[in-house]
């Protein structure tokens, strides 16, 4: 039928915006119709319910495939201090998103109520040191099954690393067992992405759903919200720019100026393709024209695509902090310190493609007791951030990309080949 090869043929994002449009308006127009509502919220509850399907293989299948396609060979000094340099700055990340989530408070009074909502006010909160031991599960495969966060990371990213020591190995039998096994992981979290491509096909009906149900509920009131979850995420990502970039930059007496000039086209064409793997070769011409030797921005640059995500973790700060506002359920310090971990962790299985951050959102709040039901006050905030997440994407992707080309920089100054002629033109 014509309308459904228009339909796929369009481009998704413009589709996916129109429905967050459609939706506010026609729940403006249907606010006191509940019949409106009653038959559209099943295909909200069904978008939702797709989701969850998807997040804990695709999750998984990322961590392992990204720790074991880093060789024991290439964790030489250039390799341990890139890694050295992306965690730090994801920390920093982190902190900067709930720092300006913190300040700004988005969701703030637009209490959406529930019964999950509840639930979550007389959780027992674990102490710092419980957080920590519970990271390494007792059943790996009972905390995967169970959505489990930080237990599933731990237990994926030593498999990886282990099977990344299985493929270097010079014994062929084991080579050639972890390379099979590689293999298998590889072509899951290939299907994986197949599959969540299928589901943001279905993303801006569910989408319409979800965003009517919040503007029929809260009215217009709906609309400061999302303006400010908009802002905080935006003025994290400027601050990460200004307050670690070029301050890094600067300690390493590199022009911050030269800098922001040069990791322009690269910035730019994240910020409009929204990958960071479609970005790798302006990264890497970019890294060429700051003096970046190849044996560096090599090894940096595709790692940093799929490690680095410094944009995506300032974004799950924000977002994180505006759900439990939205619900009612604001996060105390060792629920901030869970989303740390899982940030700085989970970066490495966050794959650079479009609205992989989304996904990542979902393990982040599971970890916080603030679970993703069909129906629940939570999955209505987390459709209001899904909603305008391809405007949020494009801040976070261009962050992601602008963090690897920084850390190629710093790590070849401190190597010491760097052409620092190339800063002076």
């Amino acid at each position: 039928m014509p309308i459904f090869r228009y339909y796929f043929k369009s481009n998704l994002l413009m589709r996916i915006l129109t429905a967050l449009i459609l939706g506010a308006v026609l729940g403006l127009i249907f606010k006191d119709h509940p019949k409106v509502l009653a038959v559209l919220a099943p295909l909200g509850e069904l978008f939702v319910r797709l989701l969850k399907m998807i997040v804990v293989p695709v999750i998984a299948s990322t961590l392992i495939v990204g720790a074991s396609s880093i060789t024991p060979t290439q964790l030489g000094r250039i390799g341990i201090k890139t890694l050295i340099y992306y965690t730090i700055t994801s920390m920093f990340a982190i902190m900067i998103g709930l720092g300006v989530g913190k300040i700004i408070q988005p969701g703030l009074g637009l209490k959406i109520a529930s019964d999950a909502a509840a639930a979550g006010k007389t959780a027992e909160t674990p102490t710092v040191i419980q957080i920590l031991l519970d990271i390494v599960p007792t059943n790996p495969i009972g905390a995967i099954s169970g959505g489990q966060v930080l237990p599933m990371i731990f237990f994926c990213l030593a498999f990886g690393i282990a099977l990344s020591f299985g493929r270097d190995s010079q014994d062929e039998q084991i080579k050639h067992g972890s390379d099979t096994v590689y293999a298998f992981v590889d072509g899951v979290s290939q299907a994986m992405f197949k599959i969540v491509g299928w589901v943001m096909q279905y993303a801006p009906i569910g989408v319409f759903a979800l965003i009517f149900g919040v503007f029929a509920q809260n009215g217009a009131t709906a609309f400061g919200a999302l303006a400010s979850v908009t802002t905080s995420v935006y003025v994290g990502l400027v601050l990460q720019v200004v307050l670690v970039y070029c301050v890094i930059c600067a300690l390493f007496k590199l022009s911050p100026l030269v800098f922001l000039k040069k990791v322009r086209p690269a910035m730019i064409t994240a910020f409009v393709t929204r990958s960071s793997g479609a970005t790798l070769p302006v990264s890497i011409q970019t890294a060429q024209n700051m003096g970046v030797p190849k044996p560096v921005y090599s090894f940096a640059l595709p790692v940093g695509s799929t490690m680095n995500m410094d944009g995506t973790t300032v974004y799950l700060g924000v977002c994180a902090i505006f759900i439990a506002n939205a619900v009612g359920v604001p996060l105390d310090g060792s629920q901030m310190i869970t989303i740390t971990l899982i940030a700085v962790l989970g970066a490495i299985g966050t794959a650079g493609v479009p609205g992989a951050g989304a996904i990542m959102l979902l393990m982040v709040l599971e970890s916080v007791g603030l679970p993703v039901e069909a129906g629940s006050a939570v999955a209505i905030a987390y459709g209001m951030i899904l909603g305008i997440d391809a405007l949020l994407d494009m801040g976070r992707t261009s962050m992601n990309v602008v963090g690897d080309v920084a850390g190629t920089a710093i790590v070849a100054k401190q190597e010491g080949t760097l052409d620092e002629q190339a800063w002076r033109n």
